[in-house]
């Protein structure tokens, strides 16, 4: 995808993996984002900075692009004040979204695909694009 085109897009990111066993600069990444536990979402705008927190903790966590009906869904029933137009237009108080963040979520329904594995191979972990629409359905 093209760095312009993907820094105006509202990125999900979920924690996948635990803290068992995980060297301290990736923990330190992980609470940098506010993922501090398994299936915990935030929202983020990308930037280079975020960028190179979610290369370094790629194998915890699963990111992509998420979509207006999936963001209206998760705010609905984990976030209260907050529309997916005012977030997907740029149109929201900062302050009031970080309160809001980290969203905790249900473990998905049937399962992660593997939680060893990155998305190309099959498994969970990683950058998913539009397909983490269909991880966090599956998870409100």
């Amino acid at each position: 995808m093209d760095a312009k085109t993907q820094a105006d897009k509202l990125v999900a990111v979920v924690r996948i993996r635990g803290r068992v066993n995980v060297r301290s600069d990736i923990t330190e990444t992980l609470e940098r984002l506010r993922l501090k536990h398994v299936n915990n979402c935030v929202l983020l705008t990308l930037t280079n900075s975020y960028k190179g927190m979610l290369n370094k903790c790629i194998n915890h966590v699963a990111y992509g692009e998420i979509d207006e009906a999936t963001l209206e869904k998760l705010l609905a029933k984990k976030a209260e004040g907050l529309t997916a137009k005012e977030l997907l237009g740029g149109k929201y108080d900062p302050v009031k979204l970080k309160e809001q963040m980290p969203l905790c979520l249900h473990p998905p329904r049937h399962g992660y695909k593997s939680t060893k594995l990155s998305f190309k191979q099959g498994g969970s972990l990683g950058y998913q694009g539009a397909d983490i629409n269909k991880l966090i359905s599956r998870m409100v």
